[in-house]
């Protein structure tokens, strides 16, 4: 059996837009827009304005577009590509509204978009190349994560920040054309480094972590190109990631499959609907799905009993929030903000939101356990992030429903009408004038089009 990262190394640099699928290429361009969207969001936030300091004052001028500036969604200043696929990673997952794969167990758009765009903005390719970068990049980091049958995860370990790079490496390699040797040692250089923990969530490691993996893959595609050497049995090796991070599991074999198996397909992305931690979403939409049929009002709710995996309670750590961050990971907070506000909205993110009476009270009556029933593994495989919910009301009734997945899921998709409208609240809440947010989604969706893509971000206001 051949090793990974030769194995990825010889599939990415045989690629070009004719050999990846149009329904692929579709499944990208979606990615990108939604990735974009939540950027421009994120732009505005406390953690996105700290990495845009550090590489105002510490990087050279350059290309790429920054995420954000004086509250805006856009910036006039640029730098470096990994300066920018450092903030722009980061402004993309600040807000936790940005898609996730369960191959893996990533947030993989979030850290191979920033990525690609500052590559492709530095080599100053076009729209199609772009897209092609993001399928190279995707495809080569969930067949990683296929490979760790998601068993770090499981363990603690934060897995976008270990798998991030990888992706974030293949998209910047194919982009900088290294030859098959090159982009060998490039994945060496990106999994050297990569790590990443689960404490940090809740806190502004975590987005800081996106956007140090994004930095890790564009740095790592540079020094190959440069001659630097990494190691190519990474995974196997045993000081290895298997070893270290996966409990000494990993199989090569779905290496094999690249190109022939497309995990931007199967098993596809989950995007979110709601600005939190996607093990929320499925209880949200259950709960929101109840109050709709039998007309509940907030004030006859008694209790919101959540039967969930063990992976949910292993994520949704803060029952009683302090922080907009550790709102996006709390069951109460976003069980709350859905009953009361039809949220949690971008703008139920806010401290004072938090600290509002109803809100208090009702977090207070919800509650999360995890029966026997998460305990098959089948189970568990059909809805990983699933929730059996059942209110409790004044006057007696119980009402009870499940979902194994949210609304958003790949098997359960924004309809396009619905993908648009996320996009332009995300600029909208950038600052982004709704004209001109039209404008840009229009020109997104031409993307193929596009003969270079250093007009195409950062978006002005």
């Amino acid at each position: 059996m051949s090793l990974a990262i030769p194995a990825m190394a010889r599939w990415l640099v045989r690629q070009e837009a004719g050999s990846i699928p149009p329904r692929i290429r579709r499944i990208a361009l979606h990615s990108l827009i939604d990735t974009l969207g939540v950027i421009s969001a994120g732009g505005r936030t406390r953690v996105a304005a700290h990495a845009r300091r550090l590489v105002q004052g510490d990087g050279a001028a350059g290309a790429c577009g920054l995420a954000g500036a004086s509250g805006l969604a856009g910036s006039d200043q640029r730098r470096q590509a990994r300066h920018a696929a450092l903030v722009n990673a980061v402004a993309a997952h600040a807000l936790d509204f940005d898609d996730n794969c369960y191959a893996g167990f990533v947030h993989g758009s979030a850290v191979i978009v920033p990525a690609a765009l500052a590559v492709a903005q530095e080599v100053d390719a076009d729209g199609q190349a772009l897209l092609t970068a993001l399928v190279v990049g995707a495809e080569c980091q969930y067949t990683l994560g296929l490979a760790t049958d998601n068993r770090l995860y499981r363990r603690g370990w934060w897995s976008s920040g270990i798998l991030g790079p990888i992706g974030a490496c293949a998209a910047a390699a194919w982009l900088l054309r290294l030859d098959e040797q090159q982009a060998a040692h490039a994945l060496g250089l990106a999994a050297a480094g990569a790590a990443g923990i689960k404490a940090g969530f809740g806190t502004d490691a975590k987005a800081l972590l996106a956007g140090r993996a994004a930095e890790a893959g564009v740095m790592a595609a540079w020094l190959a190109q440069a001659g630097a050497t990494g190691p190519i049995d990474a995974f196997e090796h045993r000081h290895g990631v298997a070893h270290l991070f996966n409990d000494d599991h990993f199989d090569g074999s779905v290496f094999s499959a690249l190109g022939q198996r497309w995990t931007l397909e199967d098993p596809g992305l989950d995007v979110k609907r709601i600005p939190v931690c996607l093990s929320s979403h499925a209880a949200v939409d259950v709960v929101v799905e109840l109050i709709a049929a039998h007309g509940v009002r907030s004030e006859e709710i008694l209790a919101i009993r959540c039967d969930v995996p063990p992976i949910v309670i292993a994520n949704l750590i803060h029952d009683r929030p302090q922080t907009p961050q550790q709102a996006q990971f709390s069951m109460p907070f976003a069980i709350a903000a859905a009953v009361l506000h039809d949220g949690p909205r971008l703008q139920d993110l806010e401290a004072a939101r938090l600290a509002q009476a109803d809100m208090m009270a009702l977090m207070a009556r919800v509650s999360m356990w995890s029966s026997t029933l998460w305990q098959d593994p089948a189970r568990q495989q059909q809805a990983p992030e699933g929730a059996e919910v059942c209110i409790e009301l004044s006057d007696g009734r119980q009402l009870r429903g499940r979902r194994d997945a949210p609304r958003g899921a790949a098997r359960e998709p924004l309809t396009p009408d619905q993908r648009r409208e996320k996009f332009l609240e995300c600029l909208r809440y950038g600052g982004i004038d709704e004209h001109i947010a039209h404008e840009r989604l229009a020109q997104l969706e031409g993307m193929e089009a596009l003969t270079g893509v250093r007009t195409l971000f950062p978006f002005s206001a």
